[in-house]
């Protein structure tokens, strides 16, 4: 065999014996590195939280059902509307209340005319909460005939502020829309010196305005029946409602547009015998029907913000 025979095997031999040590050393051959048979399910539990990835969260709430009577047509989704997050403050207090992070009582106060002052719809709601949340207190300050502009004083703004409140609900709209000479600008004026008569007071408190249920206006001639008609005026007060609290930062539950609207509101509380023979005030089961639904859109603003 000649020289170059030699130095050729002798090369192929050291291929040979280095290939076999690898293999025996279970050294890698390749570029990759070598994929576990199993993965560590500590490092994954501590590294990967399925719920968040999911964008789901544990302190949601059930949402009831709420049955509308049959009467009831062209109703709208019930929620409430807060494009910016006013309430963000009080859904982080309820959070952490019911999850046992805050001993602090949460305090709900609604402000407004004869519906708020009939206990009813205002407390139907706090204590439907209150069952929910736990340490939750909820007082409402209703005065019969209420304007927006009732609230417009000194010693009443102190008596709402003395109540501490975390989120402060203001119903007004049917007493402005009966009067037969309802001017939009003025009641924007007396909205918007209420609200920031509230502001100056207790500042950083969020507000949530809620539209009025609807109502008719009557009439009578000499000694003819009194007959009612639908009040036209409650519509454009509602939407004045609705402009004032999207342009000023304030969050808005329109029971109005959701139970109706012009076409049907009325109609339907009528037709399902919870109108008062006034036809502008409403019978306990209407009212608690209210509670019933200022409380489920409440529920639903919450889960909005925790599973954000």
């Amino acid at each position: 065999m000649t020289g170059g025979g030699l130095m050729k095997k002798s090369r192929i031999w050291r291929f040979c014996l280095l290939f076999l040590f690898l293999g025996l050393t279970g050294a890698p051959l390749g570029a990759q590195d070598k994929v576990p048979e199993t993965l560590c399910p500590q490092l994954a539990a501590a590294d990967c939280d399925t719920l968040l990835t999911c964008r789901q969260r544990t302190d949601t709430v059930p949402v009831p059902l709420v049955t509308l009577p049959p009467a009831f047509r062209e109703v709208r989704e019930n929620c409430l509307t807060d494009s910016i997050g006013v309430l963000n403050a009080f859904w982080e207090k309820l959070r952490l209340l019911r999850l046992g992070a805050s001993a602090d009582t949460v305090r709900i106060v609604h402000v407004g005319d004869s519906h708020i002052r009939g206990h009813i719809f205002p407390r139907t709601a706090g204590e439907l909460m209150q069952r929910v949340f736990g340490a939750l207190t909820s007082t409402d300050v209703g005065i019969n005939g209420a304007f927006c502009v009732t609230f417009t004083r000194p010693d009443r703004v102190e008596e709402i502020a003395a109540l501490h409140p975390d989120l402060l609900i203001l119903s007004f709209g049917t007493n402005e829309s009966h009067n037969r000479r309802y001017n939009a600008l003025l009641h924007r004026r007396q909205m918007d010196d209420l609200v920031r008569m509230l502001r100056d007071r207790m500042p950083g408190v969020p507000m949530l305005m809620t539209t009025p249920p609807g109502s008719y206006e009557s009439f009578r001639q000499r000694r003819r029946k009194r007959t009612y008609k639908l009040n036209p005026r409650t519509a454009v007060a509602v939407q004045e409602i609705l402009r004032y609290a999207d342009e000023n930062g304030l969050a808005v539950w329109d029971m109005y547009g959701i139970l109706g609207g012009m076409r049907r509101a009325c109609l339907n509380w009528q037709e399902a015998g919870l109108m008062r023979p006034d036809h502008v005030h409403y019978m306990p089961e209407g009212y608690r029907l209210q509670g019933e639904l200022l409380f489920q859109a409440l529920l639903k603003a919450y889960n909005d913000y925790v599973e954000y």
